[in-house]
């Protein structure tokens, strides 16, 4: 294997868990890398950025940070931390300093796709579970589908709210899987962030839910992030 950081970290979005990530999980530990998973609260910005760095502070050496969604907004904030060597975006938010998800969402294009986010209740934001498999998860198996509906984590909008202090895409490396067909968040958007963040980025057809449709593209890249932070390590 030629050389590669180790450690990877693995960050959710809003309205999943961790659990979506198990098939990423399986094809990293299967090459021998060391694979975390984060569970946010995704009650705040600021709590899960706490729940990241927990574990990355946990791993042995270098790491690569890898967030999904407001995952990517997660990252962006926890991914300064000394040990992250690279951070890698999965049709993920990569926000600059001063913006928060809600900033990146609030005047979409006319002809974007609206998620169907319900109104909040108590603080608290869920998707229209008969809308979710069309929105969130297009291509993902319509059993497993459903259960990620009905198993929804409560998305706290003060997560949404939480403002970036210092993008580490700014001072670390960063690669970006765009899904073409992400009716989450538009493809154009995830152009314009990735591109300003310098990202590498490779393009996937599929939906926002890539990671548990396409595992293995999602791995592949992962992989290489891993092999180019180590090189680049390694150079400098």
């Amino acid at each position: 294997m030629t050389q590669s950081t180790k450690n990877i970290v693995l960050v959710h979005g809003g309205f999943v868990d961790g659990s979506g990530w198990e098939d990423v999980y399986s094809l990293l530990t299967k090459d021998d890398y060391n694979v975390a998973i984060v569970q946010n609260p995704t009650i705040s910005l600021a709590g899960d950025v706490a729940a990241t760095k927990l574990v990355i502070n946990e791993q042995d050496g270098p790491v690569i940070l890898v967030g999904h969604s407001y995952g990517g907004a997660v990252i962006t904030e926890a991914g300064t931390d000394p040990k992250v060597v690279g951070l890698v975006y999965i049709a993920a938010f990569a926000p600059d300093k001063g913006e928060s998800v809600n900033s990146l969402i609030k005047d979409p294009p006319p002809d974007a796709p609206v998620p169907p986010i319900l109104p909040p209740k108590d603080g608290y934001l869920f998707l229209d579970k008969s809308k979710f498999a069309a929105s969130f998860a297009g291509d993902v198996d319509a059993e497993k589908a459903a259960f990620m509906a009905d198993s929804q984590v409560p998305w706290g909008i003060q997560a949404l709210a939480g403002e970036i202090s210092e993008p580490a895409w700014k001072s670390k490396p960063t690669w970006y899987l765009l899904a073409t067909e992400d009716r989450m968040i538009p493809p154009p958007a995830q152009r314009f962030m990735s591109q300003r963040a310098g990202s590498t980025v490779v393009e996937v057809a599929g939906s926002h839910a890539i990671y548990v449709s396409q595992p293995n593209a999602v791995a592949a890249l992962i992989k290489q992030a891993a092999q180019g932070a180590a090189t680049a390590t390694a150079a400098s």
